[in-house]
């Protein structure tokens, strides 16, 4: 397994280097000038414009300034901003913010997916599956800034003026149930995605030999569905989730947004507006680590989930 990990590992590299290279290029392209976005409205020495645009290579090429940015990245440095903030201690809180909402949605879409997909299978053709599928349809349909604001009304503002104060609907001040919230809202079309995801593997799953099998033996129902039907069904399922964690860390400018949540899809998208390419490509670069170590645990859980599966 060690053998595999590190194949993997290596794989990374040329990915990480794609995704650095496809996303400076696309800020590289932008138009607008960078050092006058610094200042808005007002207008800057033109020394000291020259000078900023000497330090920070803007007036290279864009092969050469992306192997500057490059260097520095193996090295460690992720670079700095045009205020000369290091990009590092941009992302720190602000990442941690991010994670935090990441995962709460993460658990949630676990749950409530898992869970709803399930009833749903064990019901199979009935009213309360077509229920669920109906459900679904609605969370895919809604788009997420209609979801947010809707939500942010009805349970953060109506309920609280009931006098129920659950849903705390901007910032980060209530810990975590800041979270609560715009956790279902980012996780809302993840959760239909799997619930119909799991209903389908799993009533698929139900109609195979092995498991008229187990019935007709005598063995317990709930054994059957759990340990027989539900194990063999989690492949797709922990594949769609481990995929889906990447997915949420990026999609989450809309939702923090929403609920003023300072994580870093809000920093990613004031860093695009002001063409700060150090800024934009270190996060890019953490998501994509984020994205591949999610998958080699999602990987290295098929073992434990099938002992079939070996890696050579």
């Amino acid at each position: 397994m060690s053998r595999y990990i590190i194949r993997r590992l290596l794989q990374a590299i040329p990915v990480l280097l794609g995704a650095t290279l496809l996303i400076y290029a696309i800020v590289f392209a932008l138009p607008g000038d960078p050092i006058a976005a610094l200042t808005g409205e007002k207008r800057m020495d033109p020394n000291i414009v020259a000078i900023l645009r000497e330090h920070y290579h803007l007036n290279d090429p864009f092969l050469v300034q992306y192997w500057y940015y490059l260097t520095g990245l193996l090295g460690g440095d992720f670079g700095t901003d045009f205020a000369g903030t290091r990009v590092t201690e941009l992302m720190a809180g602000k990442f941690q913010v991010t994670i935090n909402l990441a995962m709460t949605a993460l658990v949630m879409e676990a749950v409530i997916g898992v869970g709803l997909g399930l009833y749903a299978a064990l019901r199979h053709g009935r009213a309360q599956d077509s229920l669920v599928l109906a459900s679904t349809l609605v969370l895919i349909s809604i788009p997420t800034l209609v979801t947010g604001f809707v939500l942010q009304l009805l349970l953060g503002v109506k309920l609280r003026q009931a006098g129920v104060d659950l849903f705390p609907v901007a910032g980060v001040a209530e810990g975590w149930r800041s979270y609560l919230l715009p956790g279902f809202v980012l996780a809302g079309m993840s959760i239909a995605y799997l619930t119909r995801l799991t209903r389908t593997s799993l009533a698929e799953i139900l109609r195979a030999d092995y498991i008229r099998t187990a019935v007709a033996k005598g063995l317990p129902r709930s054994r059957v569905v759990g340990r027989h039907a539900l194990r063999n069904a989690l492949i797709p399922l922990v594949t769609y989730l481990g995929a889906d964690l990447g997915t949420l860390m990026g999609g989450a400018v809309i939702t923090e947004t929403i609920f003023n949540l300072p994580g870093i899809g809000q920093q990613l998208f004031s860093s695009i507006y002001l063409r700060e390419q150090s800024v934009v490509v270190g996060i890019v670069t953490v998501l994509v680590l984020v994205y591949i170590l999610a998958n080699l645990i999602v990987d290295l859980l098929y073992a434990v989930l099938d002992p079939r599966i070996r890696y050579e």
